[in-house]
């Protein structure tokens, strides 16, 4: 599906509403990234970082850039198809994984620790810059697309994958913020994952963009397994918890197996929960 650039002119504001303070914003999201095992939930993403590449048209040869790139999906997805790969994230526990496992396939990859919002790199250093399901939480969306925009080449790609705000993951967002709000004025990281917001995003610097609406299936025992695995390793989900006296635990808890049971379509044996997420392929002017 491609998404037409001139599409969704966003209204002017009225009243310019207050800026939410970004700095503590992240250092937030940082302790919760680093909370839990993201590695535990992220390498079951694998599929979507393969998908990515393919969908980005990746060669032998290219200077990658993974931004926010956890324990290294894209990164290793990228390193598979003989790509020059340098692979960032804010939390250096996660690039530790990440480093781990490319070690172990004998990958050969740059790690660097590095905020999305103010990447350390050189106007046009990268082929491509590439992002599974990261670079959507950065605080301060249109700073992070500039930035993206800023480090890859004129005619190269920009790789995104991002939960929809109607799937399943926006959905657990929007069930677990009505028991911990998120900080007020900060918009919905899902918001990666609507057409008409990537093209106010960067439609201005992009000579095309590509969206194709693809599923990632949730595979679990059952409703009761997924939240105990997204509880002890899932960041997001194993801080909502902890912010919670038992009684609050208690009502979440029911809240997302309400949640579980009804998109699973697996059955009364098993659950399988499908995910729907955005690929994006950027092209810049």
């Amino acid at each position: 599906m491609n998404a037409p650039l001139a599409s969704c002119v966003a209204a002017p504001s009225a009243t310019p509403a207050p800026q939410p303070d970004f700095a503590a914003i992240k250092t937030r999201q940082q302790a919760t990234w680093a909370s839990g095992d993201y590695a535990v939930i992220g390498v079951m993403l694998q599929i979507v970082g393969e998908s990515l590449a393919e969908a980005a048209d990746l060669r032998a040869g290219e200077r990658v850039l993974d931004v926010a790139a956890g324990n290294g999906n894209a990164t290793l997805a990228a390193a598979r198809r003989f790509a020059d790969v340098t692979s960032t994230d804010y939390v250096p526990q996660l690039l530790e994984k990440a480093a781990a496992r490319a070690s172990a396939e004998g990958l050969p990859v740059r790690f660097q620790v590095a905020d999305v919002e103010a990447l350390p790199f050189a106007d046009g250093e990268f082929d491509v810059v590439l992002s599974t399901f990261g670079a959507m939480f950065a605080p301060d969306q249109p700073r992070t697309a500039s930035e993206l925009v800023r480090v890859v080449r004129h005619g190269g790609r920009i790789g995104l994958a991002a939960w929809t705000p109607e799937g399943f993951i926006g959905e657990l967002f929007r069930v677990v913020g009505a028991h911990v709000p998120p900080p007020a004025g900060l918009r919905p990281p899902t918001r990666w994952g609507d057409e008409s917001a990537l093209v106010e995003l960067f439609g201005h610097q992009a000579a095309d963009i590509r969206c194709t609406r693809r599923v990632f299936n949730f595979r679990y025992r059952s409703p009761s397994h997924w939240i105990d695995v997204f509880r002890r390793y899932y960041g997001p989900t194993h801080k909502a918890f902890a912010a919670l006296d038992e009684a609050g635990q208690a009502r979440l808890q029911a809240d997302v197996m309400r949640l579980l049971e009804s998109r699973n379509v697996g059955g009364s044996d098993s659950l399988v929960v499908p995910g729907e997420y955005l690929e994006v392929v950027i092209t810049r002017h």
